[in-house]
């Protein structure tokens, strides 16, 4: 199998820790590649023609991309531990997608200030994305924190790379202001291999 991404997409990131935490990290092979919504670079576009990463070539002739499912396709093919039978797995997904509407608001805040010409920014407008972040994040303190402290599920593994994004491009906005119990959760959860082992720089 070929994985196309890059050591800085979040949604990359959700995928390579689930092939550590269920050991496949040694059966993929890495492919970097990058691009923009203005610019698609080197991106696999004929394994999605969207343009984005990561997608996953499974050495078959299918192709697999979204991060959600190509977790989905891994996790089944590794015994299918991280998505629980429902009626737990309603909660999971839910939880899931929680973190990737997180990472998307976070992405459009970065988009806006490196694609867009200064001259027509829009202020407001990344206030808004960060007004869902932080709803979000409030949601993960108060009910979401049970969850979290069960045993893995890809919920917690999508929730902790959006909390590390934030870290890594928004950092000056401090998250964890106000969110103690979350906090604790994720710098406990950074300590796990997968995280250390995926850990974004650039």
């Amino acid at each position: 199998m070929r994985l196309y991404h890059s050591p800085t997409t979040p949604y990359g990131r959700k995928v390579m820790v689930l092939l550590h935490e269920t050991g496949q990290a040694d059966e993929v092979e890495l492919v970097t590649s990058g691009g923009t919504p203005l610019d698609p670079g080197n991106q696999p576009l004929d394994l999605n023609p969207l343009g984005k990463i990561p997608a996953l070539d499974t050495g078959d002739g299918t192709a697999i991309y979204d991060s959600r499912v190509i977790c989905r396709y891994l996790d089944d093919r590794a015994g299918g531990t991280l998505y629980p039978p429902a009626p737990r797995l309603w909660q999971t997904l839910t939880l899931e997608a929680t973190a990737d509407g997180i990472l998307e608001a976070a992405l459009l805040m970065v988009y806006e200030s490196r694609l867009r010409p200064e001259d027509i920014r829009f202020e407001p407008w990344v206030e808004g994305q960060w007004s869902k972040i932080a709803r979000a994040l409030d949601a993960l303190e108060e009910r979401w924190m049970g969850h979290l402290n069960d045993p893995l599920d890809m919920g917690q593994i999508a929730v902790a790379c959006a909390l590390g994004y934030l870290d890594f491009r928004h950092g000056a906005r401090n998250w964890r202001d106000g969110r103690a119990q979350l906090s604790t959760w994720y710098n406990a959860f950074l300590r796990r291999p997968s995280m250390k082992a995926t850990e974004p720089a650039g």
